[in-house]
């Protein structure tokens, strides 16, 4: 008799969008939400999940933040919820927000303290 058995990592999409304006490229978008595991699978077959962490892209810039683990199980049953700034740290492990300005209209970022894009001139 022999046992067919394997330990692999899985993600799941949940489905949960809200609309942002984004800190870090000052767009419009979409704040997506999943979920990264390790599963034991039995004769192909997932039997154990561990070591769940829960995630948040967004649609403009695709960054991704770490997403609070309560607020992620809610998100999986399937509950109504909006995901605040306080329950997000950046995946880099910083937390959410930055010191970057970003121009809405151009999209160049930077991290010193200009007033006006020194791009395209218009304010920040």
């Amino acid at each position: 008799m022999f046992f067919i058995m394997g330990i692999t990592e899985g993600r799941k999409d949940f489905d949960f969008s809200q609309t942002i304006t984004c800190s870090l490229c000052g767009r419009y978008g979409i704040y997506t939400v999943f979920m990264t595991y390790m599963v034991l699978s039995l004769f192909f077959i997932p039997c154990i999940k561990w070591n769940r962490h829960y995630y948040v892209q967004t649609s403009c810039c695709n960054t991704v933040y770490e997403l609070d683990p309560e607020k992620g199980k809610q998100i999986a049953r399937g509950e109504s919820v909006e995901i605040l700034n306080s329950d997000l740290k950046r995946a880099d492990g910083r937390h959410y927000g930055n010191t970057y300005k970003a121009c809405g209209y151009c999209g160049y970022t930077t991290d010193e303290d200009f007033r006006y894009c020194p791009k395209c001139g218009r304010e920040l």
